[in-house]
């Protein structure tokens, strides 16, 4: 016996069944150039929140999508499984990272397979497991050999409460000062994850030198045309190239010092000199000035969070060019790595140097007006565009670009320079749960790579402590050096986890591969990632390491592709109440409240993937509603609903229709408008509805339409897709159904839809204006040859023609006249505006057929006919606009 709703957890285990033992989604490695759709692994926190499953549900949707239009596709899952977070909740669950990271990922794969995400699980990979990590020790080997690895003292950023470093990226800006703080209410550093005030510290640290790849990574965004131009412009920013020039200012029993300026214009107006807190200069003069010491000290520590927080020196500076002695600062605002990490302070003419000056009370000097001597709201706020020069001696009236030209040619001190915001790539972390970096300090040798056969270096069992549970071990700190053989200090710093994500979309080719981290040829056909979906939060952190990764591999001979990704979709966000949902803010909707298909269908249909959305109570039914309407209609067909064989004009329709809506719905699925999908579904399923309620069905057309409606929504809603498809006898699995074609040519489909939409609301409107209760009939003309002919002409027409002219002089269109005359005229004034429209006798043979959805509506009979040249309703009939009468 049927049932009588649809319930997808009554048929979930048969199908997860099925598909587990066909291996559905399985991809053989003899694959030639798989279509590869990946997102962005999940961090294993334990359960699957909305986010995991808007961003999964968009991925699947495709690969299967992909798989049915007769794609290989490898569509894989993985754990970035290292991290902080894993670390501290072990602590807090008085467990190891291992024991509690095993029991996240079993959760979420399991919660995973429930929501019938299609994953070729054979190539699961566990970042955390030695059989990964290996492999970043392996690369950090090859990068340290090829150069790009560094081990030097810097002051590097430090989160007090996850007692570990920062990379950059991995600093924010908070909006306002922690209460209790010191500070001016500006913006202020914290963590990434834990928000925490940042200070900043001296270590010796691992880095990465992607400043190496400053330039390419810059150059290849603009070949990224499959990504978000957010993302690209995100990136172009964090890379943060500048040309400009290098001038040095002598310093008083200091020396010359360097500043990188791009506005070497404005030179004549410095005030101040700048350097940051870590500058030499700053520790020279800190050894003397206690205030200095104290200063840069507060600084180092995170204690002084004012954005313009800095303390004057004793220390005067030359300006190159005046020979005028300046104030020489110690600033916070000025970073020991970007530029030189000194800055000539020009109050008049930038803005962090005006709010410095304001703060500390140093002239602004102005040196640069604008050309139309307009007033520049000096000393209020600094004048930043171009000009022409003042107050600049020899210099003056010239424009700003003249006068940098000018400048670089006098002065000896200055020369053409380029400088980067981006910075090289700090790795190491003082914590446990990471990679063990490669390395033995020893003290005759120094630093000394691990062996690549003595890989990997594996973790030691976890010891809870404060600190680095590493450097607490003596079984692994203690070693021998490779060298030498003498006794040395294994590094007790692991990697950033941002190094396991730069690299996994090439083991998922070929997760069990012993003795290579993936394998080249299969990367060589299979690469890049055809459409790759993650937030765009990762766009300097993640996606800017993963591209830097590609390339490195791609130059140590390891790899062919220079790009990892050719397209990429960052998936909005899930909001609750105008907030994105956060178990800190109560306001998580656990994915399986509403159960696994019901979810996954409102997050597809919601919103464009890019777009954030609200979730709400109301639009999730909906989602339910459709399911169960599906349902209904594939079960009433099976049980022996009524059919026939014979064909009318209204099932022409039915079939065009079914014909038009495939071609939408390829469409949108192939630009991932799955929430337009969802509509496609909606509109077809009623269609079908009033086509079987209007009258018994043909069986042929009717189950066709079941089938294609089947098909559609099955990779939105697997489960349903294959119990439909079982239903109507379909054959196989629908996961490995062919896509639907349309019978008939649908070039024109979209012009189709939009004919019958405009008069059905055409009609409409006369009912309504007319107050028509009850219509005997409903008379279509379709407009006359001539007009068809005229119209075609216009629109052929190029801008420069006298369109009215060469329509006239068409001698069966001088015919009619006046009437000729004014459409003339009047297609000449719309002529930027005239869309395509059906040829006359396809207008004609679609009105025919769709005349039963009007008879339907208003229960009137219907008529369609070409209008005769010279009658009245031809008059005021146009091309893809037949005329209407009521009777």
């Amino acid at each position: 016996m049927s049932q009588r709703s649809y319930n997808h957890a009554r048929v979930q285990e048969y199908w997860k069944f099925v598909w587990n033992r066909d291996e559905t989604y399985r991809l053989d490695d003899d694959a030639v150039d798989p279509t590869y759709v990946l997102g962005m692994f999940p961090y294993t926190s334990g359960n699957l929140h909305m986010g995991h499953v808007r961003n999964y549900a968009i991925t699947d949707a495709y690969a299967r999508y992909r798989r049915m239009n007769g794609d290989d596709v490898l569509h894989p899952m993985g754990w970035d499984a290292f991290g902080l977070p894993a670390e501290n909740a072990a602590y807090e669950r008085f467990t190891d990272p291992e024991s509690w990271t095993e029991a996240c990922i079993a959760q979420m794969r399991e919660e995973m397979e429930d929501m019938g995400f299609g994953y070729d699980w054979s190539r699961e990979i566990t970042t955390c497991e030695p059989e990964y990590y290996r492999w970043n020790q392996y690369f950090f080997r090859e990068f340290y050999e090829a150069g790009l690895v560094e081990y030097e003292a810097a002051t590097v950023n430090w989160c007090p409460d996850c007692e570990t470093v920062l990379a950059d990226a991995q600093v924010v800006e908070d909006g306002a000062t922690p209460d209790g703080a010191q500070g001016d209410g500006g913006a202020v550093d914290v963590c990434w994850r834990c928000e925490t005030p940042v200070g900043q510290r001296e270590l010796d640290q691992w880095f990465f030198t992607i400043t190496d790849y400053a330039d390419e990574l810059l150059a290849g965004l603009d070949d990224l045309d499959g990504w978000p131009e957010s993302v690209k412009e995100i990136q172009r920013n964090w890379i943060g190239k500048r040309d400009g020039a290098r001038v040095s200012f002598e310093v008083a029993d200091h020396g010359e010092v360097d500043v990188f300026t791009t506005r070497l214009d404005t030179v004549c107006g410095a005030t101040y000199l700048a350097v940051a807190p870590g500058h030499e200069v700053a520790r020279d003069i800190a050894e003397a000035d206690e205030a200095v010491a104290e200063y840069v000290e507060s600084v180092r520590q995170g204690q002084d969070s004012r954005s313009m927080s800095g303390v004057e020196t004793s220390a005067t500076a030359t300006n190159p060019v005046t020979g005028e002695e300046l104030p020489v600062y110690v600033a916070s605002y000025v970073l020991d790595d970007v530029g030189t990490g000194a800055v000539m302070g020009v109050p008049a003419h930038n803005e962090r140097d005006h709010a410095f000056a304001l703060e500390h009370d140093v002239d602004i000097v102005q040196v640069v007006e604008p050309v139309d001597g307009s007033a520049d709201g000096l000393p209020a706020q600094a004048y930043t565009d171009e000009g022409m020069l003042t107050g600049s001696g020899e210099y003056d009236g010239l424009a700003s670009s003249a006068a940098r030209e000018r400048l670089l040619e006098d002065l000896d001190s200055a020369e053409p320079d380029e400088t980067y915001r981006l910075r090289d790539w700090l790795i190491s972390r003082q914590r446990y749960w990471g990679t063990p970096i490669p390395v033995v300090h020893c003290d005759d040798c120094g630093p000394v790579l691990v062996p690549e056969e003595d890989l990997p270096v594996e973790l030691p069992e976890f010891v809870q402590t404060t600190g680095n549970p590493l450097a607490d071990s003596d079984e692994f700190v203690y070693t021998e050096c490779p060298d030498c053989g003498e006794p040395a200090r294994r590094e007790t710093d692991t990697m950033d986890t941002f190094v396991d994500s730069s690299w996994y979309y090439l083991r998922f080719l070929s997760p069990d591969l012993d003795d290579a981290p993936f394998e080249a040829d299969r990367a060589h056909d299979w690469l890049p990632v055809d459409v790759y979906v993650g937030g765009e939060e990762h766009a300097v952190l993640h996606l800017l390491y993963i591209r830097f990764f590609t390339r490195a591999l791609s130059d140590l001979g390891l790899l062919d592709a220079e790009e990892p990704v050719q397209r990429l979709i960052n998936q909005g966000t899930v909001l609750y109440d105008g907030e994105k949902m956060s178990k800190t803010k109560g306001n998580v909707v656990n994915p399986h409240e509403y159960g696994a298909e019901t979810t996954r269908l409102f997050v597809l249909s919601a919103a464009h993937p890019e777009q954030d959305f609200e979730w709400t109570a109301r639009e999730v039914s909906s989602s339910y509603d459709l399911q169960q309407e599906l349902f209904e209609m594939v079960q009433s067909f099976t049980d022996g609903g009524e059919r026939r064989e014979t064909s009318e004009a209204h099932d022409e329709y039915v079939a065009r229709e079914i014909d038009r809506t495939i071609a939408a719905a390829t469409e949108d699925y192939d630009r991932f408008r799955f929430h337009q999908v969802v509509n496609e579904i909606r509109t077809l399923a009623g269609l079908l509805r009033q086509y079987r309620e209007f009258d018994t069905p043909n069986e042929e057309v009717y189950r066709r339409g079941l089938r294609v409606l089947t098909r559609f929504v099955a990779p939105l809603t697997p489960y349903l897709g294959e119990e439909l498809w079982n239903m109507l006898r379909g054959g196989g699995l629908v996961a490995n159904a062919d896509w639907p074609e349309p019978d008939h040519d649908s070039e024109n489909f979209s012009i189709e839809r939009s004919l019958v939409r405009t008069l059905r609301a055409d009609v409409r409107d006369i009912f309504d204006v007319a107050d028509i209760d009850d219509a005997e009939e409903i008379e279509l003309v379709v407009a006359p040859a001539w007009k068809f002919d005229a119209y075609e002409m216009a629109r052929e027409a190029e801008d420069g023609d006298a369109l009215v002219g060469k329509i006239m002089s068409d001698e069966e269109i001088q015919e009619h006249g006046s009437a000729a005359q004014s459409y003339a005229e009047d297609l000449d004034a719309r002529r930027q505006q005239l869309e395509p429209v059906l040829a006359r006798d396809d207008e004609y043979e679609l009105l025919d057929r769709a005349a039963w959805l009007l008879e339907d509506e208003f229960g009137a009979a219907v008529t369609v006919r070409k209008g005769e040249p010279d009658e009245e309703l031809s008059g005021k009939a146009r091309p893809g606009k037949p005329a209407v009468h009521i009777q």
